[in-house]
């Protein structure tokens, strides 16, 4: 079995990417999620740097409402890779392909620990304004 669950904050903004395929063009998205780890050492860092991977409506959604900072929480497979650089020298990959993901924190933490969003449509309440013309399909919780 390939299953992996993280929980951690975005390193930076995700870097969105539309690939061509005979359906039409897919979004592919890729972010780093910093991830604490439970036990650290003096002299070792305290998180593991993780990249991840979203295809279709998943890279989308990362790309309208992920940025640096936020903490999301991803489950998916781990998938591992190489290719050759322009030195000639062999470079090995490892990504989170991800599955599922969602917020980890409501609007107001983010705001209290000094997160700072880009522009959107929220309310006093902390939610977001779904703008007219969107498919219910694009939606995270369907």
């Amino acid at each position: 079995m390939n299953r992996v669950i993280l929980c951690g904050r975005l390193t930076r903004e995700p870097e969105v990417r539309y690939s061509q395929t005979a359906s039409g063009s897919m979004a592919v998205a890729r972010y780093t999620l910093a991830v604490d780890r439970k036990f650290k050492k003096e002299g070792e860092q305290n998180a593991d740097f993780i990249n991840c991977i979203a295809f279709g409506k998943s890279g989308e959604f990362a790309e309208k409402y992920f940025f640096k900072g936020i903490k999301i929480a991803i489950s998916g497979r781990i998938q591992t890779g190489s290719y050759t650089n322009k030195d000639g020298q062999r470079v090995y990959t490892t990504d989170v392909v991800v599955e599922e993901q969602e917020f980890c924190e409501s609007k107001q933490n983010q705001q209290s620990s000094g997160i700072i969003q880009p522009n959107s449509n929220v309310d006093s309440n902390g939610f977001m304004s779904i703008p007219d013309g969107v498919e219910d399909e694009g939606l995270p919780f369907n």
